[in-house]
C-alpha cells in the first residue's frame, strides 16, 4: 500500500506489512497495529543477520519500502487517535497500491537474486547463440526462457549486475556469433537499456551512475576505509587482517564513519579479499579466474567444439564469467553463498565438456 502523508511515514513511502503480514489497504494497517500478530519469532532481519524491528504486545513493527531502503520502526499499538475512517486513524490523508519493492525471487534478497539470474541468462544466451536452428522448439523455448529471466532481472533494479549481464551478452555474441547476429543483438538491447534506465529512475529514482545515490556514496565510503586499513601495515597487505576480522574489530578500525553508517561487508570481491586474505591470495584468485577463462574461450571458439551443448554451456560460461567479475568490483557476491553454488556448478559443467574434448596428446 502506497502511503501520503502518514503519521511516521513519508510521502511516497509503500507499507509493505505490520508484525509480518501484508498489508494491502488502510484497514489491514490499522488491525495490524492494535492486533499483535503471533509469531515464533516476533522480529524483522537485516539481510545479515542482525535485528532491524520487533514487535511485542505493546507495539506493532511497521516495515515500509522507501526508494532504496527498506526500513522498519516500531509504532506503539494504542497511540492511535480517534477518527471515523482508518485513514482518519491513521493519518492518511490519500493512498493507493504499489508495486515498488525489487523482486527477490525466492532468495529474499534482490542482489542474490540479480547474481543468479545473470549467470544462468548468459547459459540461456550461450546455449541460444550455439544453436544451429534458432528457428526450431528448442530455440523458442530458450528465446523464451532469455526473455523471462531478462524480464525479472530488470525489475530488480540492480545496476551491477544489469551491467554485468550487458557485457556478459557483448562477450557471447562477439565470440559466438556472426556479424549479423551482433547488429540483431545490438538493436534489441537498446530498447532493453532505455526501458532499464527508465525503471530505475522511477523506482529508485538514481541514474546509473549517480554520486547523490546513498548506496553509491556508502560504497564509495567502505571502499576507502577498507583500502585505509589494507595499506596501513605491511602485515595487512601479505596476509590480510583475517577472515570476519571486520565483523569484531570495525569500530577500533574507525570504520563506516565512526560508526555514524550501517556497517556490512565491502561491496567489493577483490578488495574484500585482498582485505581479509592479502594480496597475494587476490592475485592467486585472479590467475585462477584467467586460467578457467582462457579453457572457456577456446572452448567457445568456432570449430573447437561439435556439439552444439557443449559449446553453448562454455560461450554461456565465458559471458557468466564476465559478468560476475564485473558485478563483483561492486558487490562481494564472492561471499554469497547462492551465487558461488551457481558459478561452481557451471565450471564443473565446463570442466567436463573440456576432458571430453581434449584431443589425445
Amino acid at each position: 500500500m502506497r502511503s501520503r502523508r502518514a503519521a511516521g511515514v513519508e510521502e511516497g513511502d509503500t507499507i509493505l506489512s505490520v508484525d509480518g503480514a501484508p498489508v494491502n489497504k488502510p484497514e489491514d494497517l490499522e488491525r495490524g497495529i492494535k492486533t499483535e500478530r503471533p509469531s515464533l519469532d516476533k522480529a524483522y532481519h537485516w539481510s545479515d543477520g542482525t535485528k532491524a524491528c520487533a514487535w511485542d504486545e505493546r507495539a506493532a513493527c511497521v516495515r515500509v519500502y522507501r526508494a532504496e531502503v527498506i526500513p522498519a520502526f516500531n509504532v506503539a499499538r494504542d497511540a492511535l487517535p480517534a477518527g471515523d475512517t482508518p485513514e482518519a486513524r491513521l493519518g492518511i490523508l490519500s493512498w493507493s497500491r504499489g508495486r515498488d519493492e525489487r523482486a527477490s525471487g525466492f532468495y529474499g534478497q534482490y542482489q542474490t537474486y540479480s547474481e543468479v539470474l545473470q549467470l544462468i541468462a548468459s547459459l540461456a544466451l550461450g546455449l541460444l547463440v550455439a544453436l544451429r536452428r534458432k528457428r526450431s522448439l528448442k530455440g523458442a523455448l530458450l528465446a523464451a526462457a532469455l526473455a523471462g529471466m531478462c524480464g525479472a532481472l530488470l525489475l530488480t533494479l540492480t545496476r551491477a549486475s544489469w551491467a554485468g549481464f550487458f557485457l556478459s551478452a557483448l562477450t557471447v555474441v562477439l565470440v559466438g556469433a556472426s556479424r549479423r547476429t551482433l547488429v540483431i543483438t545490438a538493436g534489441a538491447a537498446l530498447p532493453l537499456v532505455l526501458a532499464g534506465l527508465f525503471v530505475l529512475q522511477q523506482k529508485r529514482q538514481v541514474g546509473f551512475i549517480d554520486t547523490r545515490d546513498q548506496s553509491t556514496s556508502w560504497r564509495l565510503m567502505v571502499w576507502r576505509d577498507g583500502a585505509r586499513i589494507l595499506v596501513s601495515k605491511p602485515r595487512h597487505l601479505l596476509v590480510g587482517v583475517g577472515m570476519d576480522s571486520l565483523k569484531r574489530h570495525w569500530r577500533e578500525w574507525g570504520m563506516f564513519d565512526q560508526g555514524r553508517q550501517p556497517w556490512g561487508h565491502l561491496h567489493s570481491t577483490p578488495l574484500q579479499i585482498a582485505f581479509e586474505r592479502g594480496v597475494p591470495v587476490l592475485l592467486v584468485w585472479m590467475a585462477w579466474l584467467f586460467v578457467y577463462g582462457r579453457m572457456l574461450w577456446r572452448l567457445a571458439r568456432r570449430g573447437a567444439v561439435e556439439n552444439w551443448v557443449e559449446r553453448g554451456l562454455a560461450l554461456g560460461a565465458l559471458g557468466g564469467l564476465v559478468g560476475f567479475v564485473a558485478g563483483g568490483l561492486v558487490h562481494y557476491n564472492f561471499g554469497d553463498s547462492e551465487v558461488v553454488m551457481v558459478f561452481y556448478f557451471l565450471m564443473s559443467l565446463t570442466l567436463v565438456a573440456e576432458r571430453v574434448n581434449r584431443l589425445p596428446a
